[in-house]
């Protein structure tokens, strides 16, 4: 993979600012850093630049919730026309406490995985990702199940007791917390970061055969804005606690740092989810093997609710490997 472009969402604060940071450290030529309004990411540049002394960060304003602000920003990059090689889909967010739906009707934990799928397959529309692109998205270590307070959505008894077993409506219903979902903000956020585990996936049998695709758990850092949302249950005694137990609050750096090296994998791992080992929030990831995780109908189910929801298709996808690749760590 070259290291000319890479283009980091959410990177005014938290891992996204780290991740970019340490991206100039290693010399890449120019990052694009995202922020929800111009000034914001204007800020952001400005301050890196300082830390860095690098003149290397170019501020978008990326509102990926909006989907008018994703096509603005789409079209900002299109005059730019210069491939990226790294794209590094960070931003996110942890429920609050009560049920928030966009305004395009998305519970709002759900929101960034279809303005990041909005932005990747227009990147790919456009032939701005370069031949042999890294694609990153954060997802979270409750995606995989065993975390405390966190329960994901078994797929296919939701499906078949309120859809018929039709999973991409029962995806769908989570990303809008429609029908027969009823609102938790824990269990919405592991909803959240196992769709995007399984869109990753998905999108990786749809990606030219150079680019390649990966899910990755930062494991824990609270050290962000990423629970500014949070109820005051998770803000003022959960994480607090939680900051006591080594290993479960990683400096910002430090958690980023998943981030670039997923940026070195191989396609023999695109689409895999990479996180800590179970049990764990933090030391070296591994290819996550739970079964939920690899139900291809799931993670087609996923693409295809995304694309419903977004209204954004890209392909059909490419025939599945023969095998999946042996867990790894690094």
């Amino acid at each position: 993979m070259n290291h000319s472009v890479a283009l980091v969402t959410g990177a005014t604060s938290g891992l996204g600012y780290a991740a970019a940071r340490s991206l100039a450290e290693e010399g890449w030529g120019e990052i694009i850093i995202t922020g929800r309004r111009l000034a914001q990411a204007k800020e952001a540049a400005a301050q890196l630049a300082a830390e860095t002394k690098r003149q290397t960060f170019t501020p978008l304003e990326l509102e990926l919730d909006t989907p008018a602000s994703v096509r603005c920003a789409l079209a900002e990059l299109v005059t730019q026309a210069r491939p990226v090689d790294f794209l590094l889909l960070n931003a996110g967010l942890v429920p609050t406490k009560k049920r928030v739906i966009t305004a395009a009707g998305i519970e709002a934990s759900e929101a960034p995985l279809i303005g990041h799928h909005q932005l990747t397959v227009g990147l790919l529309r456009a032939d701005l990702l370069s031949p042999d692109a890294r694609i990153v998205i954060t997802s979270a270590e409750p995606a995989r199940g065993g975390v405390p307070m966190f329960k994901y959505t078994d797929l296919p008894t939701f499906a078949a007791k309120s859809f018929q077993g039709n999973r991409t409506a029962a995806v769908e219903a989570l990303i809008r917390n429609g029908p027969n979902v009823k609102y938790a903000p824990n269990n919405a956020y592991a909803d959240a970061k196992l769709i995007i585990a399984w869109w990753v996936a998905a999108l990786a049998r749809r990606l030219p055969s150079g680019m390649a695709v990966y899910a990755v758990s930062p494991g824990a850092s609270n050290d962000t804005k990423v629970a500014r949302n949070a109820g005051l249950l998770v803000k003022y005694l959960m994480i607090p606690i939680v900051n006591l137990i080594p290993g479960m609050n990683q400096k910002p750096e430090t958690a980023a740092r998943r981030y670039l090296q997923a940026s070195e994998f191989g396609t023999d791992v695109s689409g895999q989810f990479f996180a800590s080992a179970q049990g764990k929030f933090s030391g070296p990831m591994e290819v996550q093997r739970q079964p939920h995780l690899h139900d291809r109908a799931s993670q087609e189910a996923a693409w295809q609710a995304v694309v419903k929801v977004s209204g954004i298709d890209l392909s059909n996808p490419a025939p599945l490997r023969p095998q999946d690749p042996e867990i790894v760590s690094y």
